[in-house]
C-alpha cells in the first residue's frame, strides 16, 4: 500500500467507527455528547477550506478511542471558553487527560441553545516514565480551528 492508499484506509476505518458512536454521556456535564459530522469533519479541516495535514489527521482518528472513552470518564474540565459571534454564543470546554501514555485533549462544542458536540481531539505529548516529550504541537490558541 502506498501513503495515499493508507491515509484513505485509515480515514475510512476512522469514519466508520466515529458513525457508530452517536454520543457519548459526559459526566461532568451531564449532558449527552454528541458526536455528529460537524466534528469528523473539524478533524479534516481546520476550516471549512483548509485540511490539515495528513499526519495530523491520522493521529486524531487513531486517538478517536481514546476520546470517546475520555468524554465518558472525566468528571471534570480544564478548559473553558465563551465566544460570542452575532447573536449566539459558543461554548468550548477542554478536556485533558493521559491515557494509554498519551496526554490528548478533547474539546467539546456547544452554539447557542444547542446540543453538546464533540469538537475535535489533539494529540499533544507522550508520556514517559521519566518526564513528558513532547512529539509536536497542534494547536494555535483558536479552538474555532483546533
Amino acid at each position: 500500500m502506498n501513503d495515499s492508499e493508507i491515509y484513505l484506509k485509515e480515514k475510512e476505518d476512522a469514519q466508520l467507527y466515529y458513525k457508530s458512536i452517536e454520543y457519548v454521556f459526559s459526566p461532568f456535564l451531564n449532558e449527552k455528547v454528541h458526536f455528529n459530522s460537524e466534528g469528523f469533519n473539524h478533524l479534516i479541516y481546520k476550516n471549512r477550506r483548509e485540511e490539515r495535514d495528513r499526519s495530523s489527521q491520522l493521529l486524531r482518528f487513531k486517538l478517536l478511542f481514546l476520546a470517546q472513552h475520555l468524554v465518558n470518564l472525566s468528571t471534570t474540565h480544564q478548559e473553558f471558553e465563551q465566544v460570542f459571534d452575532a447573536d449566539k454564543s459558543t461554548l468550548f470546554w477542554g478536556i485533558i487527560a493521559i491515557i494509554e501514555k498519551r496526554k490528548i485533549k478533547v474539546i467539546l462544542k456547544k452554539v447557542g441553545n444547542g446540543q453538546i458536540n464533540f469538537w475535535s481531539v489533539i494529540p499533544a505529548w507522550k508520556t514517559s516514565k521519566y518526564r513528558d516529550i513532547k512529539i509536536f504541537h497542534t494547536m494555535d490558541g483558536d479552538p474555532h480551528t483546533d
